[in-house]
This record gives structure tokens, C-alpha cells and sequence, in this order.
């Protein structure tokens, strides 16, 4: 059974701050060519960037944060290109995961990781096992993932381990087969880079997220920018197929009030720096 509600089986809870956000980090070549250096340097400066999203989480208590690092469409970039982001992979992870376990986060990478180098693949589990204790927050990186991959790899493994209930599977079946069924539907879709899709990238959950798209590049993509987008979802309704005047019928007692309150005192200290 899947961990977490399910966006179109239940009515979730709309909480007045984001337990879960998932970025596309879009513009690290555009950053790069406006100052007429190499696409490879946009890559390194987004990795800053990433240290910038964490440390955000873990001050405004963000427990689920999703980055799309390395789509499997990505293969398709020139090899040079490929070869140097699988290098700096490995050295984000040399790098960082002793500071993000010292930080009390948990490391998650999900997609396809046959296609990667067997180095790559034992540090990666490595990293995981070394901060698999941690849970002030869950940071996921999607890298040589699709989401029709993981939707089909989802149902072969539901076929092979559940072939008794074939033909009355449901939902929850699914979902405790995906790749990220350990989280919660992402509340906030971020998109950088000034596109306005979603490239293949979580598609079955995000069926009820608020989307959230901006011109700026994800190098420059600070924690203003990021409080811009979460102060955009804090304004929206939502309402998960009803209408507002149920919305207001069934309000949430002082619960949901001093939620809103205590990050509205964040939002506006983060307002003013």
C-alpha cells in the first residue's frame, strides 16, 4: 500500500506552507553563455545553487525537496557534455554528503541508474546508507529519470510481485511501486529557466501540484526567488476538485491559522534580507 495520500483518491490536506517541493533547474548553459563561458561552468555554479535550495528547506522546514538533475532525454546532449555532468556528479557527492549528513538530511537518488558508471552506482548507495538515518529533511535526486520510466517500471514490478490481483489493481497498488513512493505528492512544482512544461518529470505526482514557472536562470536562483515561489503557492486555493464554497464550509479550525501564521513570520524575516 502507497505511504502517502493519494492527490485523486483522497482529499489532502492543503497546509498554508509546502511539505514537499520538486525544481526543475533549468538555464545553467544560458547562464553561462551570457557571461561567454563555458556550459560546463552554468553546470558548477547550479551545484551553489543547490547548497542555496537546501539550507532554504531546512530553515523554513521543507521536509521533501526534488531536484531533476539528469533527465534520460539528457543522453541526448553532446558526449562531452554528458561526460563532464557525470563528473560533477561524482564530485557533488565526494563533496557534499558529509555535510548534508552533518546537516541531518537524508540523500535520495532515483531513475535508471544501471546506465551509470558501477563507481558511480557504490557511491551513490553509499551515500545513501550514510545519511539514511537523517529526517529533518529528504533531499531526492532524479538523475537518468523519466517519469513514463518510472510509471512502467512501477507496473512490471506490480506484475511480477502482485500477478494474483491482476486485473483489480488500484492506485495504491501503483504507487508503492514508484520510485519516490517513500514521499509525499509534491505540494510545489518549481520550474527555472523561463520554460513552462514539465519535461517528463514526475508525472504521476504531480497531478494535483501547484505549478510555479519564472524567467530566472537556476544559477540565480536565490532564496528570494525561492520565497517568491512560495509565497505564489501560498496564494493559490486549493480546492482538489471541489469548489471554493466547500472550501469555506469545511475550513480547517486554528490548526491551519497558526500554521499560516508562524510562516508568514518566516516569509516576511526572509523578505527582508
Amino acid at each position: 500500500m502507497a505511504i502517502f495520500q493519494s492527490s485523486t483518491r483522497d482529499i489532502p490536506v492543503a497546509a498554508a506552507w509546502p511539505r514537499h517541493v520538486a525544481i526543475i533547474m533549468d538555464g545553467n548553459g544560458r547562464w553561462a553563455k551570457k557571461r561567454f563561458l563555458p556550459r560546463f561552468a552554468g553546470h558548477r555554479r547550479g551545484v551553489e545553487t543547490v547548497r542555496e535550495a537546501v539550507k532554504y528547506c531546512l530553515e523554513h522546514k521543507i521536509e521533501f525537496l526534488t531536484l531533476f538533475a539528469f533527465s534520460s532525454e539528457n543522453w541526448r546532449r553532446p558526449i562531452e557534455e554528458v561526460t563532464l555532468l557525470m563528473q560533477l556528479f561524482v564530485q557533488a557527492l565526494q563533496h557534499e554528503v558529509s555535510k548534508l549528513d552533518r546537516n541531518g538530511v537524508r540523500l535520495k537518488v532515483v531513475g535508471d541508474l544501471s546506465r551509470f558508471d558501477p563507481d558511480l552506482r557504490a557511491q551513490i548507495m553509499a551515500s545513501e546508507q550514510q545519511t539514511s538515518g537523517n529526517d529533518k529533511l529528504t533531499l531526492t535526486i532524479a538523475a537518468n529519470y523519466g517519469g513514463r520510466w518510472d510509471i512502467m517500471q512501477a507496473i512490471n514490478r506490480m506484475a511480477l510481485e502482485c500477478p494474483e490481483k491482476q486485473g483489480a489493481w488500484n492506485e495504491d497498488d501503483l504507487s508503492s511501486y514508484l520510485a519516490m513512493s517513500y514521499a509525499p505528492e509534491p505540494d510545489l512544482f518549481i520550474r527555472t529557466g523561463g520554460e513552462e512544461r514539465i519535461s517528463n518529470f514526475l508525472l504521476w505526482q504531480l497531478a494535483y501540484s501547484e505549478f510555479y514557472f519564472t524567467e530566472t536562470l537556476w544559477p540565480e536562483f536565490d532564496s528570494a526567488a525561492f520565497n517568491q515561489a512560495v509565497s505564489s503557492f501560498r496564494q493559490r486555493e486549493r480546492r482538489f476538485g471541489r469548489t471554493s464554497e466547500q472550501l469555506i464550509a469545511n475550513a480547517p479550525s486554528s490548526i491551519a491559522t497558526e500554521e499560516s501564521a508562524d510562516h508568514s513570520a518566516v516569509t516576511c524575516s526572509s523578505e527582508k534580507k
